[in-house]
Formats: C-alpha cells, sequence, structure tokens
C-alpha cells in the first residue's frame, strides 16, 4: 500500500475490531424493527426497491432492502469518530439505523439527515428520540427540492453519507451540488456504487472528476477524497 493515507485509514478505521458501546443500542433498535410488521405508505422519489415495489410495505421489509448491514454502519461509525467532521449531511434517512451511527461517531457535530417519505422519517425519529440522540435534523421530502434550500445554508459540508436515488443523473446530480460545499477534508461516501450499470458509470465520473484526489472502492460503497495534497490521482480497490 503505497498511500500512506490509505494506510492509516487501513489500519485505524477499517481493521479497527473494536466493540464499541454504541453499537449494541443500535443493533438493538434494529433487531426491534426487524420484528415490526406494520404496513406504511411510502412515497419512493428513487430508483425504489427491487425486492418491494408496492407502495405499502412492511416495516421490517424496508429494514432488509433498504438499510445498511451492522459491519457497513459500524464503519461509518468508526469513519466519523476517526475524522471527527463538524457538519455532516445523510441523503436517505430510511429507519434511522445509519444516522445513529454517524450520531454516535461524534455527538459534538450536527448531523443533517434527508428522507422522502414522511412515514419512514416519523419511525427514524422515533428511533432518535429512544437513543437520546439530539444532534441529529431530519430533513423531510423530495431531495431534489429541499437538498439546494438545505446547502444554502452552509459554506461546507465536511462529511456525506449519499444512500438515495440510485439513478445515474440524480446521483451525479447530487454530488456536484454537494462538491460546491466540500473542502480539502470533506469526505463524500457514496452508496451501492455497484447496484447498477448506471450505477457504476456515476461513480466512474465522480472517480474522473478533477477535485477528486483519492477514491477508496470498497464493493457497497465508495469513498471520495479532496485533499490536494494528494499529488496524483489515486483509486483503490479493498476487500472489506
Amino acid at each position: 500500500m503505497h498511500s500512506p493515507f490509505v494506510f492509516e485509514f487501513i489500519k485505524n478505521v477499517l481493521l479497527d475490531k473494536k466493540v464499541y458501546d454504541c453499537y449494541s443500542s443500535i443493533e438493538d433498535c434494529r433487531e426491534g424493527l426487524l420484528s415490526n410488521k406494520e404496513l406504511i405508505e411510502v412515497e419512493d422519489f428513487g430508483a425504489g426497491s427491487s425486492l418491494t415495489p408496492s407502495s405499502r410495505r412492511k416495516v421490517n421489509a424496508i429494514l432488509r432492502s433498504s438499510v445498511k448491514s451492522k459491519k457497513y454502519g459500524q464503519l461509518l461509525f468508526r469513519m466519523v469518530q476517526y475524522y471527527q467532521p463538524a457538519v455532516m449531511l445523510e441523503l436517505g434517512t430510511s429507519l434511522g439505523i445509519t444516522s445513529s451511527y454517524l450520531s454516535f461517531g461524534n455527538p459534538s457535530a450536527k448531523l443533517f439527515t434527508c428522507e422522502g417519505a414522511a412515514s419512514i422519517a416519523a419511525i427514524a425519529q422515533k428511533n432518535f428520540d429512544s437513543m437520546h440522540l439530539d444532534n441529529i435534523e431530519i430533513i423531510k421530502g423530495d431531495f431534489t427540492k429541499t437538498l439546494p434550500s438545505l446547502l444554502a445554508n452552509f459554506k461546507k459540508i465536511d462529511f456525506v453519507f449519499v444512500d438515495g436515488n440510485h439513478r445515474k443523473s440524480s446521483t451525479i446530480n447530487y454530488f456536484h451540488q454537494l462538491l460546491d460545499h466540500s473542502n480539502a477534508t470533506s469526505i463524500f461516501v457514496m452508496d451501492d456504487i455497484h447496484w447498477s450499470s448506471e450505477m457504476e458509470e456515476a461513480w466512474l465520473h465522480i472517480q474522473n472528476h478533477p477535485a477528486v484526489t483519492l477514491t477508496i472502492d470498497l464493493f457497497f460503497i465508495g469513498i471520495v477524497f479532496f485533499n490536494p495534497d494528494f499529488k496524483v490521482k489515486q483509486h483503490f480497490t479493498i476487500r472489506f
């Protein structure tokens, strides 16, 4: 591994096997959702779910199809804990599991999380309340409408997790909007970069952007860095 930065990421974040206190609280919440068979109406503004196309969906079905696994949720926690971003943004709250990992990673940070479906946002808020997470604000509504007005309030965003509309054009559009609010230390995490050929094309577009100096492909997510100190653009693929 030739990049010292990537070596440190692997050593201190990727391979950190410590079991942190918040893990059990969040996974207990996940278990509760797994047993929740309530049917709710869901507005879908993205590419939808290939598993549950109906607008009426069970909560546990949403959990299975739309929520990141424990492995990746805990990786997001470790990234936030290690890099300590002050302002975070998540596109795609879903039931609030990944939001909770992000929140616990730096309780002094502010996390804005965007969710298109009001019924899902309501469940996420209950989960945040149950874990006493008071540094999270849910922005409800279609990202196309809510994101520009939200970003207008910030000069920079330190950490972004994009897990929303899985279409090439939308993903690239979000990336460019977010890029205007990035700086040398910002980190973007793009979800499901190999979900479809469209998403792979979007990921390639992001990798090739002149502002991007380093990317790490963990298959289910792609991590983007903008540090100009990385003089030569580098792309790493790491088995995780």
